[in-house]
């Protein structure tokens, strides 16, 4: 999870693009040149397996006015690797 968030802060699309799963993953990601990225606060996680879970919440500013993306992210190991799968609902 935090090293997305930092690829997502340095506009690493490739890491995001190879760590994001085949199935769900867009065929169409863009860095966001926007959003100014201010921190990324790690809630829980859980593991189970081959799957995990990561409630965080990462804080961002886009032209001068404070956002929050929270969310409770799905995650899969497949080979020894973990890739994000979705948000859940």
């Amino acid at each position: 999870m935090r090293s997305r968030y930092t690829a997502y802060v340095l506009g690493d699309m490739g890491y995001v693009s190879a760590t994001w799963h085949p199935s769900t993953r867009p065929s169409d990601l863009e860095p966001d040149a926007v959003s100014t990225w201010l921190g990324l606060d790690v809630k829980s996680h859980s593991e189970s397996g081959d799957t995990a879970q990561v409630s965080f919440v990462a804080r961002y500013r886009v032209a001068g006015k404070g956002h929050r993306l929270q969310e409770h992210s799905q995650f899969v190991r497949e080979a020894g690797v973990w890739f994000y799968l979705d948000a859940l609902k």
